[in-house]
């Protein structure tokens, strides 16, 4: 029985976030745009993330949620005061490359930008509470997508690089735990919001992401170098948007094409935790006539560098199929597409919930890589109603965590070795896939609709004194 165990000692519960779902002031104090100032809230929001984008430029008929999103650049005071009230031990946050580097290749950073970070983590510091800091998350400065086509171009693996080192040498004393990009393995889904791609008319879709996908492991990998160099009491890690696929039925066909398709993702964490492309990348590479951009100086530096430990976020597990008359029958919502699960519930977005699939995840990357796993984002973005008195009741929240928290301890008496655990969204923040606000993740509440309508006041959910509790038992109080 593992009712009322605590989680290891020393675990690290916080919260994740993201600068362009937070920040906002887009345009403050030197700061360049970013793809993601480029994406609209509403049905255009996907079509642009995936790519199909005919525009670099702002247009007067959208919205742009990033813009302002919930103004953490001038509330970061408050909103980190009230995670220390929750008894956060880590936050993990990112930094927006154009707020340090506002084209992307300047010859110099843009020192108000380093200084606002630097006062972030000073903030954190006043509280105990250990920063994890994504150094891309969905984050590419609009300069270098017009100028260099985004991480099509290698010249980026030279900016990521500079972009890193300015971070290392400027935040060494204040960051001991990093993350190169996160859910690297976006980028062959929703190419533009991930890596800043589009993809041309005359282009071969596979061969363009995958050279985009080369270019940004050969960056991480050089990002580790650097880190390690510069920091040496430092970690630094990789991230994979995890989840992994059931196969429909036990038909052999099925099975194989469920780890066929767990495989398009754990390549990208193969290559940064083992330091080279495995054998099934590079059937998949011949088959369809890819040939890569790589170097010589390429395969020595990925086989050099590889990451301390695994992060990745859950939010669903899939399921799949090599019957393509099954195949149309695929729920909503997830950029994963997934046939629906009769075993399992789905969200107000048609996200698959699941969380003995949270426990099967973790046991499939701690089988895979032997190497410490951050659990880094975990939660659920639901509509949530104020209560005349200004209460908000989340309890399908709160069961929702507890659930998988449960299942998350059980991965640990399992043997997985798991050194943290974030939940997405521990403040209302801007939907990554949609834009908006109504899909709430947060245990604060923040006054802010989908038009952008509200006095942006923050507010505590039940959830708040839930996970207080949670964090102040190590997990004790979780309900198995």
């Amino acid at each position: 029985m593992t009712e009322n165990k605590q989680f290891p000692e020393g675990f690290l519960w916080g919260g994740a976030t993201a600068a362009n779902q937070i920040e906002g002031a887009y345009k403050a104090d030197g700061k360049g745009l970013t793809n993601v100032d480029l994406m609209p809230t509403g049905s255009d929001r996907i079509t642009f993330a995936k790519g199909n984008i005919n525009s670099l430029d702002l247009q007067d008929k959208y919205m742009y949620p990033s813009h302002e999103a919930i103004d953490f650049y001038h509330t970061y005071k408050e909103d980190i005061k009230l995670f220390a009230e929750m008894g956060f031990k880590v936050f993990r946050m990112s930094i927006s490359w154009a707020r340090i580097f506002p084209n992307g290749d300047d010859s110099e950073p843009n020192e108000k930008g380093l200084q606002f970070y630097d006062d972030v983590f000073d903030e954190l510091k006043k509280y105990d509470i250990e920063p994890l800091v994504s150094i891309a998350h969905f984050d590419v400065p609009v300069e270098l997508i017009k100028n260099y086509d985004g991480w099509k171009n290698r010249k980026l693996i030279d900016f990521f690089e500079k972009y890193s080192i300015t971070l290392f040498e400027r935040y060494k004393d204040k960051v001991k735990y990093w993350i190169t990009f996160n859910e690297i393995n976006m980028l062959l889904h929703l190419s533009f919001m991930g890596a800043g791609i589009t993809i041309n008319e005359n282009e071969d879709r596979n061969s363009v992401l995958y050279n985009a996908a080369h270019h940004q492991l050969v960056a991480s990998a050089k990002a580790v170098k650097a880190m390690k160099e510069i920091i040496p009491d430092g970690q630094i890690g990789c991230m994979l948007a995890a989840g992994m696929f059931y196969p429909y039925t036990p038909a052999p066909d099925d099975i194989f094409k469920a780890m066929d398709k767990d495989r398009e993702s754990y390549f990208f964490i193969d290559v940064q935790a083992r330091g080279e492309y495995p054998g099934y990348a590079k059937r998949f590479l011949k088959e369809n006539n890819i040939t890569l951009d790589i170097t010589e100086d390429d395969k020595k530096v990925l086989k050099e560098n590889t990451v301390d430990f695994i992060s990745y976020s859950y939010y669903s597990s899939r399921t799949t199929s090599a019957d393509p008359e099954v195949l149309k029958d695929m729920t909503a919502g997830n950029v994963f597409g997934s046939i629906k699960n009769p075993y399992t519930e789905v969200s107000e977005w048609g996200w698959t919930i699941d969380p003995k699939g949270f426990r099967i995840t973790t046991n499939q990357l701690w089988d895979r890589y032997q190497k410490p796993l951050f659990v880094v984002e975990n939660g659920l973005g639901a509509v949530d109603t104020v209560n005349p008195d200004g209460s908000i009741d989340d309890d399908y929240r709160i069961d929702y965590l507890n659930q998988h928290l449960h299942e998350l301890r059980e991965a640990i008496e399992d043997g997985c070795e798991v050194i943290g655990y974030t939940s997405w969204g521990p403040i209302d923040l801007v939907s990554a896939s949609t834009g908006e606000m109504k899909k709430r993740y947060g245990f604060i509440y923040v006054d802010k609709d989908n038009e952008g309508n509200g006095t942006l006041k923050r507010s505590k959910k039940k959830s708040f004194d839930w996970y207080k509790n949670v964090i102040a038992t190590n997990g004790g109080s979780i309900k198995s």
